[in-house]
């Protein structure tokens, strides 16, 4: 079975979703528009509205940096959006970080360097990796998750808004979320950056290396719950129940 177009269509469900907190947060997110008849009869499959929405989506974030001094960053997140209880969504944001001691000095990674401010303008799903050196390992990780009438996680204890920060010598770590961003960023100085964030139209893993003999790696999960709930995002409806109807239909969940 080819999930992948699936996947995609839920991913540019998630993109399309508000991430920003407060009064906004309940309104359908930029781009979102009702496709006319004139238009559906031209498509492969007829879509109408039917009991499931949205329930709960949530994001997590985990990066981690071996350094090649023997230094460690670790960085996560957990972000939630909670919609069982209406239109409005329930939010909450969970932040760590932590920075261990290394044991030997930097290398030195002078004359080296990367460009990776065009990812700023990059809309949907990015990920990128960018090395100048030897001996290291990179990896970009996304999971998406759907459940039908799956259980809602519980919030755990964190809040809406919000951020986490250490910092040692060269190295920091940050895990934040203002309403509308949700951003992961590990940074050593000369060293390079390795990054996560979510946030309107925009998904994307970023690894920058100008050193040698370095471990890193970006994991995002972002886990979707659909439910039948009354009345909750119809065009999330639409969404969901034009993946169900795709079943079987070629290119589109075929075997």
């Amino acid at each position: 079975m080819n999930n992948f177009k699936p996947c995609l269509l839920v991913l540019a469900l998630i993109l399309a979703l508000p991430v920003q907190a407060g009064e906004n947060a309940a309104r359908p997110g930029k781009g979102l528009h009702e496709i006319p008849d004139a238009e559906l009869n031209l498509m492969r499959g007829r879509y109408t509205v039917g009991g499931n929405s949205v329930a709960w989506f949530g994001v997590t974030m985990i990066s981690t940096w071996q350094t090649a001094n023997g230094q460690s960053l670790q960085g996560a997140l957990t972000l939630g959006m909670d919609f069982s209880k209406g239109s409005t969504p329930k939010i909450t944001f969970t932040p760590s970080v932590n920075i261990t001691a290394a044991n030997a000095p930097l290398p030195d990674a002078s004359g080296r360097a990367i460009d990776g401010s065009g990812l700023q303008n990059v809309s949907g799903l990015s990920q990128s990796v960018q090395i100048a050196g030897d001996g290291n390992r990179a990896s970009n990780v996304l999971h998406l998750n759907v459940r039908n009438d799956g259980v809602i996680p519980g919030q755990g204890n964190g809040g809406g808004a919000g951020s986490a920060a250490a910092q040692a010598g060269d190295a920091s770590a940050t895990a934040s979320f203002d309403g509308n961003t949700a951003q992961l960023q590990l940074r050593m100085e000369g060293q390079g950056a390795v990054q996560q964030w979510m946030r309107s139209g925009s998904v994307g893993q970023s690894i920058q290396l100008m050193a040698d003999g370095q471990q890193v790696g970006n994991r995002l999960q972002i886990d979707l719950v659909r439910q039948s709930l009354g009345g909750n995002l119809p065009l999330a409806q639409n969404v969901a129940q034009a993946i169900t109807l795709n079943r079987g239909i070629g290119g589109v969940g075929g075997q």
